[in-house]
């Protein structure tokens, strides 16, 4: 029997990221196939002319696609 370590997130719920295409709030996480699996609400800018659709501001993304926001400018 092998035994399954299951490390801490990085992300907790509230908290902001950023991400390739914008920035948004950790609004539930789960451990799934050995990683991370966040879903983010983007923050929204203007609103269209044309409005918006609800869960069009969600995104669900892997912990290897957020960063913390505050990391932004460093270069590697």
């Amino acid at each position: 029997m092998a035994a399954t370590l299951k490390k801490v997130p990085d992300f907790l719920p509230t908290q902001q990221v950023s991400f390739v295409g914008g920035e948004g709030i950790v609004q539930n996480f789960k451990f799934e196939s050995g990683t991370w699996i966040y879903v983010v609400e983007m923050m929204l800018g203007v609103e269209p002319e044309f409005g918006r659709v609800g869960a069009e501001t969600m995104v669900i993304l892997n912990e290897a696609d957020l960063w913390h926001p505050n990391l932004n400018s460093l270069t590697l």
